[in-house]
């Protein structure tokens, strides 16, 4: 499939988990003719989970790419998670995106998890169009939705449809199409079909106003952004439907607005104009301005380097997902400049060593198409780098770049793994290392006191996915034990202290003293080094070497062995004598210095605390609320979206483990919530007191 730059557009589709996300995806394959089956969510039939957990669970828990043909465009698409403890998945994706389609449900409003991924879209500056969906279910209100996008997002949403009538289309005054304000023509959609027919017509007169009144909204909006367009409306002309559309997709790719659509994917309504508007308003790679990244060399990290997304520029690609398969990894990589050749070797800045690209795939969910290149501005999947983790660069080795990684949330929860037999422990750590490379939230790691392997991830959910894929995908049994909380060490008060080592062994002696300061640091590194050695006081070689191991002193954890976050150590002073003070005095007293300020500047423990969405009908309101209160949860926020009511409550991780069951139990099933991590907060007193004890 040729990549042509201006007709190729590569966008994910996000939300909050169970805005329909999967189902829109599934309905544009089958339009796009990708897939000739439509796949049903329920049903665990989807193309883009294609994963047996997912099926069974009916959720997205892994992105998957995929790429079809829709008129003269070719769209790269990657249908992304929505459940929060996968948020990984959707920052990789929104990382490598070009532009995004933004979910949402017409009935629940934007939702705890879209707002999270609002944010990681403005993170990465991407431009974006909104999907209300769900515009057949009783409780669907287009207008308020609309509202909360605009209020809670902070952002500018301007309608191009609205909907014929909301709630089940056999029910009076039920969805009956959508309105296209730019053409100013009614879309009906025929079930028989399953959308693929659709008819076009005059607006029908019970809607002619209020089409008129939008329209009047969405024209007075884009004149802000044209001064040609805002004489006409001026002057009372008729403005082309061409130009119009230029002005949409001029402010959309400066992310000034957000064109908004409206349908049901379910019912097979509004999805072919979803792939009209991709086309039409989001960015192709030409758009998007050159790529920059660094020198690799630390002598030239001053010069930016650019990237322009043409196939005559030197080769630029990020990997933005591993995926460990059985053989050999398959690495996903945006190739932002140049040509990708297969049996290519490339410089990965990052380690310092070539990678052998020997296969190319253009990637359709769970199969695969073999191709022998692909130029800039694409995304596809490539076999044979060994050593890429995600966020690394692979480019030209005559031309380095270093492009910037991706970053990624601190695991929040741990729990302890074992084989059942100790002749499974390497296979165990072995799976866990593969695991780990693929999932950048996921963590495992041996505690050095206990000898238990510990794994760390995003929330309970992630953790027992992770937990089946090591039984299924690896054929390992596994018991596991409680999950504990993943706490962070700070400390109380900035202090100084001095480390030193001397030893004597026969006639050689080795001797290192090294004095640092520890404070409380709020920077955006979570562990800050900083070397105020004055010139001469250590050769540079032995210089580096004791700021490379107050670091890696103070990544080996504080008092309680927890990590340390929101310090910074001042290498202050140190004491050299010539034949004396070795690598090995210095790396000791660095140890001791450390270790000694530690201690002398109080432990303070800090704990994970989530941001919570909990959704109930007004009759449970009451026990929640005092769950809640019995759970050390503070309510910052408390709504009433239709019939429910919504409650914001921010509560310590350690308080919520096992609450689904209980939320369940306290309203008959009915409510519902989403946990997100929100900070690391001081610890209560007793936390600490029973860890040193």
């Amino acid at each position: 499939m040729p990549s042509d730059l201006p007709h190729l557009r590569n966008i994910g589709i996000v939300a909050h988990i169970d805005a329909g996300k999967t189902t829109t995806t599934e309905r544009i394959l089958y339009y796009t003719h990708t897939s000739h089956a439509m796949g049903n969510v329920d049903e665990g039939t989807t193309t883009t989970d294609f994963i047996e957990e997912e099926a069974q669970r009916g959720i997205t828990i892994y992105s998957a790419a995929i790429t079809c043909r829709w008129n003269d465009y070719t769209i790269n698409i990657i249908d992304t998670p929505g459940h929060v403890d996968f948020t990984a998945e959707v920052e990789r994706s929104l990382r490598v995106l070009d532009g995004a389609v933004v979910v949402f449900s017409a009935m629940e409003g934007v939702e705890a998890q879209s707002e999270t991924v609002w944010r990681q879209a403005d993170k990465y500056h991407v431009p974006r169009i909104c999907f209300i969906n769900k515009m057949d279910r009783i409780g669907a209100d287009f207008d308020r939705t609309f509202d909360q996008i605009r209020d809670r997002l902070g952002s500018r949403p301007m309608a191009v449809q609205i909907p014929m009538g909301a709630g089940p289309a056999t029910q009076p005054g039920g969805i009956q199409g959508i309105i296209d304000l730019i053409e100013m023509k009614a879309l009906s959609f025929d079930p028989e079909s399953k959308g693929e027919n659709f008819t076009v017509a005059d607006i029908p007169d019970e809607f002619a106003d209020e089409a008129q009144l939008w329209r009047q909204q969405m024209l007075e909006t884009l004149a802000d952004f044209d001064d040609d367009l805002m004489a006409a409306l001026l002057e009372g002309e008729t403005v082309p439907t061409q130009k119009i559309r230029d002005v949409i997709r001029h402010a959309t790719l400066h992310n000034q607005i957000q064109p908004t659509l409206c349908g049901a994917a379910l019912d097979y309504i509004g999805v072919q104009p979803i792939l009209d508007a991709v086309c039409w308003f989001l960015p192709s790679p030409l758009d998007c301005p050159p790529v920059q990244g660094t020198h690799p060399n630390p002598k030239k990290q001053d010069q930016p380097q650019f990237r322009k997304p043409s196939p005559d520029e030197p080769l630029a690609a990020l990997v933005f997902k591993v995926q460990v398969d059985q053989h050999a990894d398959f690495c996903f990589v945006r190739v932002y400049s140049g040509t990708l050749k297969s049996s290519s070797r490339l410089l990965n800045p990052r380690t310092g060593k070539k990678e052998l690209i020997s296969q190319i795939w253009r990637v359709m969910a769970g199969s695969r198409e073999k191709i022998d290149e692909v130029q800039a501005g694409d995304i596809v999947g490539v076999v044979g780098p060994k050593e890429s983790v995600t966020g690394d660069t692979l480019c030209d080795p005559q031309r380095p770049i270093l492009l910037e990684s991706i970053t990624f949330p601190e695991t929040v929860i741990s729990m302890a793994v074992e084989p059942d037999s100790s002749a499974e422990r390497k296979k165990l750590a072995d799976t866990l290392t593969k695991l780990a490379k693929q999932d950048p939230t996921f963590v495992a790691r041996i505690n050095e006191e206990t000898g238990q392997t510990i794994i760390s991830g995003m929330g309970e959910l992630h953790l027992e996915v992770i937990r089946n894929r090591i039984k299924k995908d690896f054929g390992l049994d596994v018991r596991v034990h409680k999950p504990r909380v993943t706490y962070r060490e700070t400390v109380r008060n900035a202090v100084e202290a001095d480390g030193e080592f001397h030893r004597k062994t026969g006639d050689t002696t080795q001797y290192g003293k090294v004095r640092l300061r520890i404070e409380p640091y709020d920077g955006e590194e979570s562990l800050c080094v900083v070397n105020k050695l004055k010139p001469g006081v250590l050769p540079a070689e032995l210089a580096k070497v004791l700021e490379e191991s107050v670091m890696e002193e103070a990544r080996g954890g504080g008092v309680t062995g927890y990590p340390l976050m929101k310090i910074r150590l001042t290498i202050l002073d140190a004491v050299y004598r010539p034949g004396e003070t070795t690598e090995v005095a210095v790396q000791a007293a660095a140890k001791d210095a450390v270790r000694e300020c530690l201690t002398a500047a109080g432990v303070v423990l800090l704990e994970p605390v989530m941001r919570l969405e909990i959704v109930t009908p007004e009759a449970f309101l009451g026990n929640i609320q005092a769950d809640l209160n019995a759970r050390r949860a503070m309510i910052v926020n408390s709504e009433l979206r239709g019939d429910l009511c919504v409650l914001e409550a921010h509560a310590a991780l350690a308080q919520m483990f096992g609450y689904s069951t209980q939320i369940r139990s306290l309203s008959q099933g009915r409510a519902s919530y989403s946990m997100e991590p929100l900070r690391f907060e001081e610890a209560p007193p007793e936390v600490l007191r029973e860890m040193m004890e």
